[in-house]
């Protein structure tokens, strides 16, 4: 009744999935890794490990698989594990806690995560909650890139404390970085596109820029040194890769933008920059100048 199965999606994991696996052995009843067409050695790594795998097209994004693996699961509670993340110790204790006295049907977990060598405890990485624990059958999750999971039930949070806290090795070079930023921003716009976006101009400017503020000023980046101020910097390349690809989509329509339309749109960015600067600005030192020059937005 209280059995648990780990299902892990893989793709070129053979370096990954031994930690992974290995973090969960005094909690999994069964390990269920379903392999998306890997090159390297991924699924005989796995049948070492004592998995149970199973194989699924490739189709860019992990989610068909991932309920995939939740069918092919046989107890009655699923955790959700990607490879490249690991189960420390207290989080072990805390599932096994959960599934002996049930206060949910779902559990959102908090994900630590490493990004550049760096545990990042702000820029909206922190802390990160994800569903992965939960009843089989009260979660799946819809078929397209970075979906929301759907759920049945009551759902519960366990505590955002590090070492209740799934450890994600995110992010080990900019070039791995690039690599998934091309990817995920292509078949998000494949997925725009068909929900009836059109492309406008004015998102080259305001989308990339809102990012950046809401990482670096609202999530307070600037708490993480460089590694917070780099990384808000490629989330708002990621979003001008994305809107530059729905521009491609559309055929690089000329719209021919006016100079005063995109000097009129850079002043309003300019403007929220100013009020982030002020208010972060406040935040540490209290001043009232800093408060009335947030107000204002100079």
């Amino acid at each position: 009744m209280n059995k648990v199965s780990v299902v892990i999606n893989t793709l070129n994991e053979e370096k990954n999935l031994p930690r992974a696996v290995a973090s969960v052995k005094d909690l999994a009843d069964e390990i269920v890794v379903v392999d998306m067409e890997s090159t390297d050695k991924t699924a005989e790594v796995a049948k070492k490990l004592d998995a149970k795998v199973f194989s699924h097209k490739k189709t860019g994004y992990v989610e068909p698989a991932r309920n995939f693996g939740i069918g092919k699961a046989a107890n009655s509670w699923i955790l959700i594990l990607d490879a490249d993340e690991e189960i420390p110790g207290k989080l072990v204790e805390r599932v096994k806690q959960i599934v002996k006295n049930p206060k949910a049907d779902y559990y959102r977990i908090p994900r630590k995560n490493i990004i550049f060598g760096r545990f990042m405890k702000h820029s909206r990485w922190w802390p990160d909650y994800n569903i992965r624990l939960f009843k089989k059958g009260s979660v799946s999750w819809n078929e397209v890139i970075h979906a929301v999971p759907m759920t049945a039930g009551v759902g519960e949070d366990i505590e955002d404390r590090e070492d209740f806290a799934i450890i994600h090795h995110n992010y080990d070079s900019i070039e791995q970085y690039l690599e998934r930023m091309n990817r995920y921003t292509s078949q998000h716009a494949i997925l725009m596109a068909k929900e009836g976006y059109r492309f406008n101009w004015k998102d080259l400017v305001a989308k990339p820029s809102n990012e950046f503020l809401s990482r670096y000023f609202f999530g307070e980046g600037y708490k993480d040194g460089i590694h917070g101020l780099i990384l808000s910097l490629l989330q708002a390349f990621s979003e001008l890769t994305l809107y530059l690809k729905l521009w491609q989509k559309e055929k690089f329509a000329d719209t021919s933008p006016d100079l005063r339309e995109v000097i009129s749109v850079m002043r309003d960015e300019e403007k929220d920059l100013h009020y982030w600067q002020n208010d972060s600005q406040y935040k540490q030192s209290g001043k009232l100048t800093d408060r009335i020059r947030r107000k204002l937005r100079i």
